[in-house]
């Protein structure tokens, strides 16, 4: 990773899971300005919350009955900046279905 890069992280879950993420403040200025699902119907953003020191708290949802995967990736940007921001946090969650016995 070079200075810029944004930061990559993995879970695997259960269906139905429900993952609480919290970003504290970023140490080059930049602050959290969304946050997005490449699979809404798998991985569902459900809770956004900006706290006044800069923390950002969000719950993701995870399908109840089906296995797949989804990229989360919550943007940033300088706060004196217009703009949505670039990609500064990936997580990608792969939910995996529970194994049945035949």
């Amino acid at each position: 990773m070079t200075p810029g890069d944004p930061v990559r992280q993995q879970v695997c879950v259960r269906p139905g899971t429900v993952v609480s993420l919290v970003l504290r403040p970023r140490t080059d200025g930049k602050r959290w300005t969304a946050l997005r699902s490449s699979a809404p119907a798998l991985v569902q953003p459900s809770a956004w919350q900006l706290g006044a020191d800069g923390t950002a708290r969000a719950s993701l949802r995870c399908a109840g009955t089906r296995g797949g995967a989804a990229g989360i990736t919550v943007l940033a940007k300088e706060p004196d900046l217009a703009g949505t921001g670039g990609v500064a946090f990936t997580l990608q969650v792969n939910v995996v279905p529970h194994t049945t016995a035949g």
